[in-house]
């Protein structure tokens, strides 16, 4: 049986398994509205903007060795009167999912965030339907702000997304 996974920032040795991860919600899901894959080479430059003890962080769940999952908190939108807002994400390999993983990274990513007197509000965009990450949030203090309606289209389908804050300020 393999170890309980244990969570930390991550290295630049996770980043394939990280890619791995992400483009399957791309190839197989509407939980992320890019449509194509990426390569390692892509998704540096996504990797190299996280820092240890910036706004922007990256936290991987560790089971063997092995990256299972991740949380990231990143611009809500760039431009320098957005920098006390981020917006955060959680993705788990599809063999990792229901085991409390997902619940334990963005915990550790909220906990984090929090501490950072820089920040103000963490926003959360679930493409719907998406009772899990809805639950998620609600689980952590998020709260429902709105919903834009047929924003995305992937699959031949249009699709709603909604949105979830956090005061990282209390």
């Amino acid at each position: 049986m393999a170890g309980e996974a244990s969570i930390r920032l991550a290295l630049k040795t996770d980043l394939p398994a990280l890619v791995q991860i992400y483009n399957h919600y791309v190839e197989h899901t509407a939980v992320t509205f890019d449509t194509r894959s990426f390569d390692v080479d892509q998704r540096r430059a996504w990797f190299e903007g996280f820092t240890s003890d910036g706004t922007h962080r990256l936290f991987v769940a560790d089971q063997d060795g092995q990256a299972v999952g991740y949380a990231s908190s990143s611009s809500l939108i760039p431009r320098p009167a957005y920098d006390t807002s981020v917006q955060t994400t959680v993705y788990l390999h599809p063999s990792s999912t229901g085991k409390g993983i997902g619940s334990r990274l963005y915990t550790e990513l909220m906990t984090q965030l929090v501490r950072d007197p820089r920040l103000h509000r963490a926003y959360g965009g679930i493409a719907l339907p998406n009772e899990s990450s809805v639950a998620l949030h609600k689980k952590l203090g998020f709260e429902h702000i709105g919903t834009y309606r047929e924003v995305g289209y992937k699959f031949d389908k249009f699709w709603d997304v909604a949105w979830y804050e956090k005061d990282l300020s209390s």
